[in-house]
């Protein structure tokens, strides 16, 4: 028996230490294969579009990795450059104009360059600005939401008239485990649970489906 006990306690710490392997080895290299993958189709679809006098390629006997992704990042550095000057300036609102009168397209644009813009821009905090919890789909259940901004006038003028002033915002509420696609809801601020939890952390919690918990510790047993 107590021999038995002991190959059983191996067993058990092999199997420990193999799924601690897995858990520690798995997300490094999933995420240096993406990387690597990324990098090796930006890589190839630059050097298409490369002429072949200007390609490293074509006078090197090896690869430049990452060459695609550096010449990426010029190009955008590039644009960035000429547009902030006037003729820029003047060539984007020109095009944007004839974008503007394109049926469709149009409005397809701007929700995008807006998204851009409330995301990529250092000066603007409206974005995902605090985690809440709200109950949703309905009332007993609850699931983390994230406050996007104030209520546009009219539409909080509309739903004011339907159940009475109070102080509202607009939240989204994303789907497990994509956050990329979710609800946008009006709120009353009383119905929400502001949390003290950083943005970034929320967006774990969410995309493991729980299996992630910011702050979470592990009871000793005694």
């Amino acid at each position: 028996m107590f021999f038995s006990k002991e190959k059983t306690t191996k067993k058990a710490s092999l199997k420990t230490y193999f799924l601690t392997g897995v858990l520690v080895t798995a997300p490094i290299a999933i995420t240096g294969y993406l990387a690597y993958v990324l990098l090796t189709y930006i890589d190839s679809w630059v050097s298409r579009i490369l002429p072949p006098a200007y390609n490293p390629g074509n006078y090197l006997p090896f690869s430049v990795p990452g060459l695609g992704v550096l010449l990426l990042v010029f190009f955008f550095i590039l644009i960035g450059m000429l547009t902030a000057g006037l003729f820029g300036r003047l060539f984007v609102r020109f095009g944007e104009l004839l974008i503007s009168k394109t049926p469709f397209i149009s409005g397809f644009y701007g929700a995008i360059k807006k998204l851009l813009e409330t995301l990529l821009s250092p000066d603007t905090n409206t974005a995902f600005r605090k985690a809440v919890l709200v109950e949703y789909p309905r009332k007993g259940l609850w699931t983390i939401a994230f406050i996007t901004g104030d209520v546009y006038s009219s539409l909080a003028e509309k739903i004011n008239q339907k159940e009475g002033k109070d102080e509202r915002v607009s939240i989204y509420v994303p789907t497990t485990p994509n956050p990329t696609s979710g609800f946008l809801i009006f709120v009353k601020t009383s119905d929400l649970i502001l949390l003290d939890m950083k943005v970034e952390d929320a967006f774990k919690l969410l995309i493991s489906t729980g299996i992630v918990t910011p702050g979470k510790k592990k009871i000793k047993k005694k």
